[in-house]
């Protein structure tokens, strides 16, 4: 009977916090294109626009480090995490893409990947300069959520890649992960596009433009 009840208190969780995040159609989303009904609205968006205040981890700060990772860490990171079977870190490593990652002490509790080269997405190319990057991928392992680490490793991420060179830098946010867009409103991002992207039965494939934002505008009414 304990098992059943606590059973019963995680479902009524997990439901809770996908409506407190907004990820109902989010999570809809995925159960469509499960069955080849594949409707994506997504932002192209470019982060860290003009100043913005440092993101803080949230209560105890000591012990964090960043550094970049290589095969030993993406390997322990791949047997970690169930949900990113279909992921090869490892050939992100392979094309040259640079994986950051947190650290608290000698435990992983973050980690992303910044590409220089161009981006092919869901029938969609993105072409960058030298001085821009792409930024996907970020994870913070369950046990350190809540703390801001995700907004904190990003921007020291774009103090890394402008050690490279990079001073531009962009990502996809999904319409529906509004989790996501919230994080990345604390490092000052501004959505350049709106795109719709249809596949079906991961055979047809479309892309459209929906909106193109005035990121000049957005500024100027800060």
């Amino acid at each position: 009977m304990e098992l059943k009840n606590k059973n019963r208190f995680y479902k009524i969780f997990w439901i809770w916090n996908i409506l407190r995040n907004g990820l109902f159609l989010h999570g809809l989303r995925n159960r469509l294109a499960r069955i080849g009904l594949d409707f994506m609205p997504y932002y192209w968006v470019q982060e860290g626009v003009g100043e913005f205040e440092a993101p803080k981890i949230r209560g105890e700060a000591l012990g964090y480090s960043i550094s970049y990772f290589g095969e030993e860490e993406l390997i322990q990171i791949k047997s970690s995490i169930s949900g990113i079977a279909h992921k090869n870190l490892l050939k992100y490593l392979d094309e040259g893409q640079r994986c950051v990652g947190l650290k608290h002490h000698e435990h992983i509790a973050a980690y992303m990947f910044i590409k220089q080269k161009d981006y092919f997405f869901r029938g969609k190319t993105f072409n960058f300069k030298d001085n821009e990057a792409y930024m996907h991928s970020m994870y913070t392992f369950e046990s350190y959520r809540g703390k801001n680490l995700a907004p904190y490793l990003r921007y020291h991420c774009y103090k890394l890649a402008k050690e490279q060179g990079v001073d531009t830098t962009y990502s996809i946010s999904e319409y529906f992960n509004k989790s996501t867009i919230k994080f990345k409103k604390k490092l000052n991002s501004k959505h350049l596009y709106l795109y719709l992207s249809i596949v079906l039965f991961k055979r047809y494939n479309w892309n459209f433009t929906i909106r193109k934002y005035n990121i000049k505008k957005a500024l100027s009414n800060k």
